[in-house]
């Protein structure tokens, strides 16, 4: 049996309180499941426990987690060191290459959630080899609020939206107080309108005009 309220960060905890007081059935649901989940339990929070809430400068919002073994991180786009790079990462790193000029030889992301990037996934686990199986069980409302808590208590957040799916998501934060940043989604089906949208030099640029440090992508 896991709570999942004592598995998140105390600053995320704090902002979240009216969030987690109905916490219990998305607990319940996750210990009622008979099938593998991704990923693992220690790893659902890991978005928020790698960026605390006053760290955060980036948002970058996917839809849910890898469903195969060994992939899902708590990251969204993100696989563990050794893990084959998946092919729309892949072309978040082509991006990458093409704006910045950087070349990343692993698919942990967690070097860009300790410098503030929330890479957080709208639905935060999967039955193992079935995607969106967990889809309408609580976690978008739950994840809505992560991005409402975001866009009214902080400002000056660079959202990086991605998709179609992202796109609403994005209906949620105030574009007056942040810098909302939208493109097609990294998949190969669409990438192609990916390409070019210089969202990281773009992103860095905004974050030193406003005083602060930009991402070491």
């Amino acid at each position: 049996m896991i709570d999942l309220q004592t598995q998140l960060e105390a600053s995320w905890r704090k902002v979240l309180m009216t969030e987690l007081d109905n916490f219990s059935h998305l607990t319940a649901f996750i210990n009622a499941e008979t099938q593998t989940i991704y990923p693992p339990n220690n790893l659902i929070f890991n978005a928020f426990n790698l960026c605390h809430f006053s760290q955060t400068k980036v948002v970058i919002i996917g839809q849910d987690p890898y469903h195969g073994e060994g992939q899902a991180n708590g990251l969204c786009f993100a696989v563990n060191d050794g893990v084959k790079i998946p092919p729309s990462l892949r072309n978040i790193f082509k991006e990458l290459h093409t704006d910045l000029g950087i070349i990343p030889t692993s698919g942990n992301l967690a070097r860009w959630a300790k410098q503030g990037v929330l890479l957080l996934n709208s639905i935060l686990t999967v039955q193992a080899n079935k995607a969106a199986s967990h889809r309408n069980k609580g976690w978008e409302q739950f994840t809505d609020a992560v991005i409402k808590q975001i866009s009214e208590q902080q400002a000056q957040i660079v959202f990086l939206l991605w998709g179609n799916y992202a796109h609403e998501k994005g209906k949620i934060i105030d574009a007056n107080k942040h810098y909302v940043l939208k493109s097609a989604h990294p998949s190969p089906l669409s990438a192609r309108n990916f390409f070019g949208n210089q969202h990281f030099s773009k992103t860095n640029q905004y974050l030193k005009d406003c005083g602060k440090i930009p991402i070491n992508w």
